[in-house]
């Protein structure tokens, strides 16, 4: 089975740009986020004609994540839980039915944070201490479960072109990279640095300065397995070469293969 996330940066902007990757790539999962779209809105007909089941949690103009599935979806939570005032769409969790029990995939938008010193850094930080929660509970469930997504988080100097440009960004300060080793912390695995600790793997590069001409980018884009999950990962590739396309997203896939079967 293989699993990918990608921040499309706009399903409507990107639809061409997503619809030729499917069909050269073909995952059985798709984690989007910031597909900037209701959910009355977002283009199912077109990902349900490459065999696409799929459910969304939109919201208008900003943010909102989506999961393309080609396994039916036996269950399906919208909303990270631990505040019911929270109205922005960054969360959903999709549970499905593989060989031997089921498999739990959660596409997350984990917020930005920037300026640091404002309610928004700490709404990033309270964000992530409830994902924290959250997976420490999908923990005690003892099943397959991979957290999914763009959580917004430089995790090491290795994961950016250069530290130093960064320093002051939410992205990379101590609390961000501290609440992200939390997760790592409890149990779960970071897919790609388990089979690549390669330094200059990034997932983002900014439309600005050539950025992707460059190569200065960041990882930001992660998928976190619990232990059942990782014991059954076999390969993690960033597929950077998207980026170049025309009309790109800022952010390109990132794709985990596990040993899954369908039932």
């Amino acid at each position: 089975m293989r699993i990918a996330t990608w921040n499309i940066n706009g399903v409507k902007a990107r639809i061409e740009t997503a619809l030729s990757w499917l069909g050269e790539a073909s995952p059985d999962v798709v984690c989007l986020q910031e597909i900037k779209s209701v959910d009355e809105a977002f283009p199912r007909a077109e990902f349900e004609r490459l065999g696409y089941n799929v459910e969304t949690h939109g919201q208008k103009g900003f943010n909102g994540v989506a999961i393309l599935s080609k396994l039916p979806f036996d269950e399906v939570n919208r909303g990270l839980p631990g505040d019911d005032e929270d109205a922005q769409a960054r969360f959903i969790e999709g549970v499905f039915s593989v060989k031997g029990g089921v498999i739990r995939v959660v596409s997350l938008y984990l917020p930005n944070g920037n300026p640091i010193g404002t309610e928004k850094f700490d709404y990033k930080i309270a964000w992530m201490r409830r994902l924290e929660a959250f997976a420490r509970d999908r923990l005690a469930l003892e099943e397959p479960t991979v957290l999914a997504g763009d959580y917004n988080v430089i995790p090491d100097a290795k994961d950016v072109h250069d530290p130093r440009a960064w320093m002051n960004d939410a992205l990379f300060q101590p609390e961000s990279r501290m609440a992200f080793r939390s997760l790592l912390n409890l149990g779960y695995t970071d897919a790609l640095r388990a089979t690549d600790d390669s330094p200059g793997r990034y997932t983002f590069w900014d439309y600005q300065a050539g950025a992707w001409q460059k190569n200065w980018g960041i990882r930001i884009d992660h998928l976190l397995l619990s232990p059942q999950a990782a014991d059954r990962l076999e390969a993690c590739e960033i597929v950077s070469h998207v980026r170049g396309w025309e009309k790109p997203s800022d952010h390109v896939p990132v794709v985990a293969r596990l040993r899954f079967e369908a039932p």
